[in-house]
């Protein structure tokens, strides 16, 4: 018998239920955790800021500044991580593990000789770094305090970082979630024994206290990394091969991590230089930065979450060829993220009264911090969405080069030009200035959207590496 329109129409509408139930299940498995480890990340960040600055102002900027080299090196381990999640993600939708095992081999070794670099650098020339965040002496002296004690888990970071990527991709995101937890009490510990009972009123000390409890957690880290690919993963911690499919896999690799790892370069650059104008206009404005960046990071966790997660979605959608439920997965993911950037910038203006309570800052950084905070809540609603798409579903089909093209046009030709003469040129009000260094997530929403219309990142990017 034929079906009716209408018996037709409830088939669909079955159908379509039993996609979305299916979706939302494996979506937020991994979302949630992903989130979860997003917060304890930002939330590490925040205890050593808070807890800093029970000290005093300028400590607290001063470790904010020094973070930056921090967070230039976790830029690198994006990129690597991103490029190791594409492949593995895709390959997982082929259910190919031992292809798995090789792309963490060879991302591991990339992985761990930038962290080498970066701590070399670090431990021995920490004063040339600062000095090209701030020219205030005092934020210089401290910094590079905490940045040659704190370059030590630069080593630990760089193996344990690629390892939760992989492992997320192969829709584990919960293990990781556990381990960042652990390790975030074990730092919050460690920090209220140096500020508060070791060293109070020791700045110095203090510093280099907190600085060592971050490397203490990191190292913590990558053992439960270590003891979890022995025991209980389905990939191990080896040097790579050195045979043909691995050469294959290493071109493929570089093809997509290259782009990626410029896009994260010219984007972190971005941000840093931003930081850098933040820096050279008040002491004060560098600790309502300092804030701001803390509580817009807790905000959108959950945005990130939604990125990371649909990523891994759709690159194993793509890896099986079903490029049918890719693209209806995206839309569907496309709403959350909507909904969850405006949920993050609500969230921002409710808590804003418990920011104040909690933060110590003089009257001056207090109104610079109140107009910020207003920035980010609208901040939130570009970043949710252009994470989930330039740097969720583009990556996930191989479409890589877009986002860095993006961050090129958008940071480097428009917002930071205009930084620098809101600054320095037309001495413009400094939440005035936050608002400009603040535009780039808003210009690259309408670009973002119409590549994304055009489907060109619906790629499968395996191959059989056997032939």
């Amino acid at each position: 018998m034929r079906k009716t329109g209408c018996e037709v129409s409830k088939q669909e509408k079955k159908s379509n239920s039993e996609f979305n139930r299916t979706l939302n299940r494996s979506l937020f498995s991994l979302v949630l955790p992903i989130a979860f480890q997003n917060l304890i990340s930002a939330a590490a960040i925040a205890v050593d800021v808070i807890m800093l600055g029970v000290i005093n102002q300028s400590v607290m900027s001063a470790v904010s500044l020094a973070g930056q080299v921090t967070f230039v090196l976790s830029l690198f381990y994006m990129g690597i991580s991103t490029g190791a999640g594409i492949l593995t993600a895709q390959y997982w939708g082929r259910n190919d593990v031992n292809v798995i095992q090789r792309v963490f081999s060879i991302t591991s070794i990339f992985s761990l000789s930038i962290s080498i670099i970066f701590f070399v650098f670090s431990f021995c020339f920490p004063e040339v770094l600062m000095r090209l965040l701030t020219n205030d002496t005092e934020l210089i002296y401290y910094g590079k305090i905490f940045l040659r004690t704190v370059s030590f888990s630069y080593i630990a970071m760089g193996l344990s970082q690629v390892y939760f990527s992989v492992i997320k991709s192969m829709e584990n995101a919960k293990f990781s979630a556990w381990i960042s937890s652990i390790c975030l009490f074990l730092n919050i510990g460690l920090n209220a024994l140096c500020v508060y009972v070791f060293f109070p009123g020791m700045p110095e000390k203090a510093i280099t206290g907190v600085a060592a409890a971050t490397v203490c957690a990191k190292f913590v880290e990558l053992g439960c990394c270590i003891i979890h690919s022995i025991r209980y993963s389905q990939v191990k911690f080896h040097l790579p091969l050195k045979d043909k499919i691995n050469r294959q896999l290493r071109k493929d690799f570089l093809k997509y991590t290259i782009p990626i790892q410029a896009n994260y370069f010219v984007w972190g650059g971005g941000l840093t230089v931003a930081t850098s104008i933040i820096g050279h206009v008040s002491a004060d404005m560098v600790a309502a930065n300092s804030i701001a960046t803390v509580v817009r990071n807790l905000a959108v966790v959950f945005c990130a979450g939604i990125s990371s997660g649909g990523a891994v979605l759709i690159g194993k959608y793509l890896g099986s060829n079903d490029t049918v439920m890719a693209i209806k997965a995206s839309k569907r993911i496309n709403l959350y993220a909507l909904l969850l950037g405006i949920v993050a910038g609500g969230t921002i203006l409710v808590i804003k009264p418990l920011v104040f309570l909690i933060v110590d800052l003089n009257v001056n950084a207090q109104s610079y911090l109140d107009g910020m905070l207003y920035v980010c809540a609208y901040y939130c609603i570009g970043k949710s969405i252009n994470s989930t798409i330039i740097g969720g579903f583009f990556p996930a089909g191989g479409d890589a080069k877009f986002g860095l093209w993006c961050d090129i046009v958008v940071m480097w030709i428009i917002v930071l030009p205009l930084g620098y003469l809101s600054a320095f040129v037309w001495n413009l009000h400094p939440i005035l200035l936050y608002a400009v260094l603040n535009l780039d997530e808003i210009l690259k929403l309408p670009l973002a959207v119409y590549r994304y219309s055009q489907y060109r990142w619906v790629k499968n990017i395996t191959r059989d590496v056997a032939s």
